[in-house]
């Protein structure tokens, strides 16, 4: 089994407009690399504002590539991106 990374992004203020026009590729990234277990936006205010997921990779490189190839990071939607690894103990 590989190890499971967390990463949370937190978009740049404003760019909501940025996220909208690069949902599509992002979701189709997400679908087409087969290594995110589970994610999704985080929302302050009602509104879409980062996004948080964990998925399975080989390695630390290996996330941090998956990361920098994702749609919304080559958009320039983040402010923000932190990725760390994680332990799945409960559920």
């Amino acid at each position: 089994m590989m190890p499971y990374f967390a990463m949370i992004c937190r978009d740049k203020p404003g760019a909501l407009d940025t996220r909208m026009a690069n949902r599509e590729a992002h979701l189709a990234y997400v679908r087409d690399t087969g290594v995110v277990l589970f994610g999704g936006p985080m929302i302050t205010d009602g509104q879409m504002r980062g996004s948080l997921l964990v998925m399975e990779a080989e390695d630390m490189e290996a996330a941090k590539a998956w990361s920098a190839n994702d749609p919304y990071a080559l958009a320039g939607l983040f402010d923000s991106v932190e990725i760390t690894e994680w332990k799945r103990v409960v559920g």
